[in-house]
């Protein structure tokens, strides 16, 4: 299993797959601003939506249940 990203890697793979940060927020229904501290260092997501947010960006490993 891969390493976990940094912030600064997961939103250079989302600027790789031309994927705004916006539509990441549409598709997985997560909060914006959320996503944002995420990427920007200032959480951690270590719980609910944003240990959820944080796996899907790569930046965590973890599971996510439903």
């Amino acid at each position: 299993m891969p390493a976990p990203l940094t912030p600064e890697q997961a939103r250079a793979a989302l600027d790789r797959k031309g994927v705004s940060i916006a539509d990441f927020c549409r598709q997985y229904e997560l909060n914006r601003n959320l996503v944002s501290d995420l990427l920007n260092g200032r959480k951690k997501g270590r719980r609910g939506e944003a240990h959820r947010a944080a796996v899907l960006l790569g930046i965590k490993d973890g599971e996510i249940t439903n």
